[in-house]
């Protein structure tokens, strides 16, 4: 017999566009659980895959931090789970289409244990026709709910269980910042901390404006007390995050801005501090000293072009020119030693001309990626440029692609070379995937190290000396401390 559905709320694009001038309320939310679902997860086994950015995996750790406190303990195997959770993300249309696939063989599960649950969360429900979609066509998917209300995950595990009904609760607003949830982090050596969320930019190709609502920073004192406890607790590293961290601050005090939170983050010591993800339009000259002052800001900044085209940024909706973003590049390669640059290309983007994409490869050549996110342009529902006519067809956009990517691994390859008989401080972070006698970790620049060494030096920061470069790789030896 099928279940009936319970929808608290559903999701709205047009509610999750709106901006209001009030200030973002700031909630410490303390998680209840009732007596009788602490009972029923004692023991019983949860399994959580996590799709796409930072931001996701952050989110899963908080959904972890709830479930261990509730009682449930991890699982390898999503068939062996009770519990599992696909958290899921919005940004290209591909990772959908995995989501898809994955909740459609996911059927054998409740073959395997008929009163397992199965979860669907994250940015791919914050949107109107995918959770139509699901109620549709899905069955198995008993619970549907948001990024602004996993803080509810045990009211809502107590309604599926209890109510023996699938619910859906998917927030459409502008959020608030919740402080105070369980986090099961992933690692222990690098921690992943949330400064703000959200995104009020609208390029018109994101969604995420209208998955993560407004651009709401949290209190400095929250996010110092946090990074504080992980240098305490022994971690190396961390990454401050936000959807455009630059904004940091504009939305708490005119006198606040990312610059004099990065100083502050800083100076609570942690051996090792990154961040992203910056805009260029919000990048600022404060922002170049700090990073240039503190050794222990890592010199690898993630910087989104997306487009070498002025056109291509106008329609997009970036703010930036080519000539201000290569300013930009010039700046910060002079004033941060051997700085490495990342970043986001769109290929295809409706009616990007060949002299556009030209334009692109001539930016990419110019400043020496150490390494580019590519992708195909993927028209989001609900957003300015899924309504735009496109006369370029899918298989240009593919030879684009290719060509892009070509030009993307040579620049790699030649930054790579620099590496070559210099030695430079890795974080140890395991075992190569390929041997397990074979150490793996990165350098400031964020190159992938593999070397032998003893296990005993993981989580350890050792320098290492560069013997081969490959494209996305580095292959050393260790130096020893005598």
């Amino acid at each position: 017999m099928k279940k009936q559905i319970k929808e608290h709320s559903l999701p709205s694009l047009k509610e999750a566009a709106k901006r209001s001038k009030e200030a973002t309320k700031i909630i410490h939310e303390e998680i209840t659980y009732s007596s009788r679902l602490l009972e029923f997860a004692k023991n019983r086994k949860y399994f959580i895959r996590t799709y796409g950015c930072q931001a996701n995996v952050l989110d899963s750790e908080a959904i972890e931090g709830i479930l261990q406190e509730l009682g449930f303990v991890p699982v390898d195997d999503p068939l062996k789970s009770d519990l599992l959770i696909l958290n899921t993300c919005a940004v290209r249309e591909n990772a959908e289409d995995k989501v898809f696939g994955e909740i459609g063989s996911l059927k054998r599960l409740k073959d395997i244990n008929p009163g397992a649950i199965i979860a669907l969360c994250g940015c791919m429900v914050q949107q109107t026709h995918i959770v139509e979609q699901v109620k549709k066509s899905y069955p198995q998917v008993d619970l549907v709910f948001g990024t602004h209300n996993i803080f509810r995950l045990p009211q809502l595990l107590d309604e599926v269980v209890f109510d023996e009904k699938r619910v859906i609760e998917v927030l459409s607003k502008e959020g608030e910042v919740i402080e105070g949830m369980p986090l099961a982090r992933s690692d222990r050596f690098k921690a992943f901390v949330n400064i703000m969320y959200g995104c009020d930019k609208f390029c018109t190709y994101c969604i995420v404006p209208y998955t993560r609502g407004k651009q709401r920073s949290r209190r400095v004192a929250d996010i110092l007390n946090e990074c504080q406890n992980l240098v305490d607790n022994g971690y190396q590293e961390i990454t401050l995050l936000g959807q455009n961290v630059n904004a940091y601050g504009k939305d708490l005090d005119p006198n606040l801005n990312f610059a004099k939170l990065l100083e502050l983050v800083a100076k609570t010591g942690i051996a090792r501090l990154r961040f992203t993800t910056s805009h260029p339009w919000d990048f600022s000259k404060e922002m170049f000293e700090v990073i240039a002052k503190y050794k222990n800001i890592m010199p690898c900044i993630h910087l989104p072009l997306q487009s070498g085209s002025d056109d291509v940024l106008r329609r997009m909706g970036r703010r930036y020119t080519v000539f201000h973003y290569r300013q930009l590049v010039d700046e910060l390669k002079s004033l941060i030693k051997d700085v490495a640059l990342t970043t986001d290309i769109i290929v295809g983007f409706p009616n990007e001309s060949e002299a556009d994409f030209e334009e692109t490869l001539k930016m990419v050549r110019y400043c020496h990626f150490d390494s580019a996110f590519t992708f195909i342009y993927s028209p989001r529902v609900g957003t300015p440029a899924a309504k735009m006519e496109d006369n370029v067809s899918m298989e240009e956009k593919k030879r684009r692609f290719d060509r892009l990517v070509k030009v993307v691994e040579q620049e790699a390859e030649e930054r790579a070379k620099r590496y070559i008989n210099n030695v430079y401080d890795v974080l140890v972070e395991g075992t190569s995937k390929k041997r397990d006698d074979i150490l793996s970790g990165y350098t400031e620049t964020m190159k992938l190290v593999n070397f032998k060494g003893s296990k005993d030096l993981i989580g350890k920061i050792v320098k290492v000396k560069i013997l081969e470069s490959h494209t996305f790789s580095l292959i050393g030896e260790l130096v020893s401390d005598e």
